[in-house]
């Protein structure tokens, strides 16, 4: 684990392709990822020389864009290639059992509690942490993380010994974590403190380039690795937006190989999801003869509920800061 020494810089450093785009190979490799495109190629090859240092990288990018790839990468290409590699989900774990699985727990610490347990940071030691979607960290944890990266130790809740650890952390995202900030959805010194090498990764629509190169990995990891798809079928995938970006490509290839006879993937087998974040007309809602306030406050309890309670993410996609959420709860009872 490393924490870098003196105040931390006032403005984040988002690593960013340059405007013209120097000549590069036909093919690049980092890892399991492998690219020709021009720009999705300059970020693996500033990865590449990032994966020898020491450096905390976040990794920033839309849902499905292979964060967890680019994560695992970065640890087999770095001094740490030897050491473990543990993947822990902050947007997987229910808030109650989130600090014990991050930071271990004595045994009797609470209800449950059976057994002396070793969290995720006990586990990485030696190697590499990776802290999948770090902006869905609960608020109450966020002071115990930054104590531990910059202690470079963890305390098991119920326990009174500081445990030294030698992690290397890696956090990605798909949320604008300095938006996440200035809502107080998220702590600036832990923000800070992971953006050493704030990495922003292509989405797919902006490399389209790479889809003759995923298409045939996706389709072995479905176990029909001997498709063969036609060049119609190519134009089309080609065309698409693809705003769940690799994951929704995987999720079309496998639809469409329900269909397909005879070891070929054809035009009119692709059926393509609507994105989730096309909201049906509002002339076909049933909104007539209901208040404003009334109307305000549905709006937040079913958005409460599409985020799953989250009120930082609620109050993004209600376009309201976090604060205002908050007030408007508060006057409605919700809380």
């Amino acid at each position: 684990m490393t924490a870098s020494s003196g105040a931390p810089p006032r403005k984040e450093a988002y690593l960013q392709p340059p405007s013209r785009v120097s000549p590069v190979p036909t093919l690049f490799r980092f890892g399991r990822a492998v690219s020709r495109s021009p720009l999705m190629q300059q970020v693996l090859a500033a990865l590449s020389r990032l994966a020898q240092t020491e450096l905390t990288i976040t990794v920033v990018g839309e849902t499905g864009t292979g964060k967890d790839v680019i994560a695992q990468s970065i640890h087999e290409h770095s001094p740490r290639r030897s050491g473990p590699f543990v993947v822990f989900d902050c947007g997987a774990v229910a808030a109650n059992l989130a600090e014990s699985e991050l930071f271990g727990h004595e045994r009797g610490a609470f209800t449950g509690a059976l057994v002396t347990y070793a969290g995720a940071f006990e586990r990485a030691n030696g190697g590499t942490l990776f802290l999948d979607e770090i902006g869905e960290l609960p608020m109450d944890l966020q002071p115990r993380l930054l104590r531990a990266l910059e202690n470079r130790g963890v305390r098991r809740v119920g326990g009174t010994e500081y445990r030294p650890v030698n992690v290397r952390v890696i956090a990605a995202t798909n949320r604008d974590l300095p938006a996440f900030v200035k809502a107080r959805a998220f702590r600036e010194d832990l923000f800070f403190r992971l953006a050493a090498a704030l990495v922003p990764i292509p989405a797919l629509r902006q490399r389209l380039e790479d889809l003759p190169l995923l298409i045939p990995n996706l389709l072995a990891d479905l176990g029909v690795a001997n498709t063969e798809l036609s060049d119609e079928t190519l134009a089309r995938l080609a065309s698409h937006s693809w705003p769940g970006n690799v994951r929704e490509l995987k999720n079309t290839l496998a639809s469409a190989l329900a269909f397909a006879d005879g070891g070929t993937l054809k035009a009119e087998h692709l059926q393509f999801m609507p994105s989730v974040n096309e909201a049906p007309p509002l002339d076909q809602l049933m909104l007539g003869g209901k208040s404003l306030e009334s109307l305000e406050r549905i709006a937040i309890e079913q958005t409460l509920a599409q985020c799953g309670g989250n009120k930082s993410q609620a109050a993004q996609l209600l376009g309201i800061s976090t604060s205002t959420l908050y007030e408007k709860l508060k006057k409605f009872g919700l809380q």
